[in-house]
């Protein structure tokens, strides 16, 4: 839909998706539709505001959890919480901008309170006024939510930042989280606790020297591995969390980076890797070595390669498109496979059956003939089919979630009739 590869869909752009997708709703409908998808009133459609529109509000299974860790922040028991509640858990004596001298204990302490306010802020145009009611609480965690699939990891996440069970000490800080072992002989993670619950607050861990990492004394692999370590490390959720890292980075909004651009997120992000090393890293992660990095190349970048298991899945799909055991899918291959007649621009008589065949083809060897800079040929080859799996590899975290995606595609199991069309399946 981000025709512009802006990060967002303005109202053409949403307009356009909802009339591609024939929803078939009024134009006084999409309309509509966009105001409520827009939910800071921009005029704009963010992705967290539209994964969050899609996925709804949480279940009451979440709303117990969050409620659970709303009352244990509200020591006082008053309806809401303020600074006095967590200045009795959360310790910020030993924050970088307080020993730096920048800021008090008080600035951190309503900072943290002011980012469970934001989102709910936002939508109401209000002022944050650092007293987080339990309706800012559980809007925040709406969003949160709305970026984990299932309920089990989402209370997992919950007790690892609230502690819903007791089982560990719970008072935070940064850098002078208590070490004693908690019950049951665990000593608590650094690094964690509330900071965790937020998404990685940049401010929940102690700012890491830029010389951290000697320059020059890495080979390609361990340098990219330093980064993903250190880029996990900040709590990123996923799909959601990368790319509004990516977003913040871009400061003029092109939809790349330049290599100033990707220095500051090295720095910004805190890596630790020396400016010489954040110089490697932006050559490795330009794999169309164009002088800029797209998305898609920084999103490859963080994440790599398929793994072996995926990678089998993959394979064995091309082996069942490839019907000619040739080493290359063709249209004639695909022709058996796939029914475009009822693709909507054969019945309106704007293309082919061939031409929609040729752009299905095009799908799979766009990656790869984009990096290696070589022209189509209308014959997808192992090598592209793999480089297009590895781009969809990146947004699936789970790889039981990749086996299903490939199983229900291509029907690996060879439990169904397989012949595929548009608006028609045989």
């Amino acid at each position: 839909m981000d025709d512009n590869h802006s990060m967002s869909l303005d109202k053409y752009e949403f307009n356009k998706a909802m009339q591609d997708y024939m929803l078939g709703f009024s134009e006084g409908e999409i309309g509509r539709l966009f105001s409520f998808f827009d939910y800071d009133r921009s005029g704009l459609v963010e992705y967290d505001e539209f994964i969050r529109t899609i996925r709804g509000p949480m279940n009451p299974n979440r709303k117990a959890i969050v409620a659970k860790a709303f009352a244990i922040l509200d020591k006082d028991k008053g309806g809401f919480v303020d600074i006095n509640d967590i200045r009795g858990v959360y310790n910020a004596s030993k924050h970088p901008d307080v020993l730096a001298g920048k800021k008090t204990e008080q600035q951190i302490l309503q900072e943290f309170l002011e980012t469970f306010e934001t989102a709910h802020n936002m939508r109401n145009n209000d002022a944050p006024d650092h007293i987080v009611t339990k309706a800012e609480f559980e809007e925040y965690y709406n969003n949160v939510s709305a970026s984990i699939d299932r309920d089990d990891y989402f209370e997992l996440m919950m007790n690892s930042a609230w502690n819903l069970d007791g089982s560990r000490v719970t008072k935070k800080g940064w850098a002078s989280d208590d070490t004693a072992p908690a019950k049951g002989g665990r000593a608590p993670q650094r690094g964690g606790g509330v900071a965790s619950a937020i998404g990685g607050n940049q401010a929940a861990k102690p700012k890491e020297k830029e010389s951290a990492l000697p320059a020059m004394n890495y080979s390609e692999a361990q340098l990219v591995e330093a980064f993903r370590t250190k880029l996990a490390a900040r709590g990123n959720r996923g799909i959601m969390g990368l790319g509004r890292q990516f977003k913040i980075a871009d400061d003029n909004s092109s939809g790349s980076l330049d290599i100033e651009e990707f220095k500051k997120c090295v720095h910004d992000f805190r890596i630790g890797l020396a400016p010489k090393d954040s110089e490697r890293l932006f050559r490795i992660f330009d794999r169309t070595k164009d002088g800029s990095i797209d998305y898609e190349e920084f999103l490859r970048g963080v994440r790599g390669e398929m793994n072996e298991f995926r990678k089998g899945f993959t394979i064995k799909a091309f082996k069942i498109m490839d019907k000619d055991n040739s080493g290359t899918i063709d249209i004639d291959d695909i022709r058996q496979r796939y029914n475009a007649k009822k693709h909507p621009d054969v019945i309106s008589g704007k293309k082919t059956e061939d031409e929609i065949l040729y752009e299905f083809l095009d799908t799979f060897e766009q990656h790869h003939s984009d990096k290696a800079g070589d022209a189509r040929d209308g014959k997808v080859s192992a090598d592209e089919w793999t480089e297009y799996y590895n781009n969809v590899s990146m947004s699936i975290d789970r790889d039981d979630y990749f086996e299903l995606m490939m199983n229900q595609t291509w029907n690996l199991k060879g439990d169904r009739v397989t012949a595929k069309g548009w608006a028609g399946e045989i």
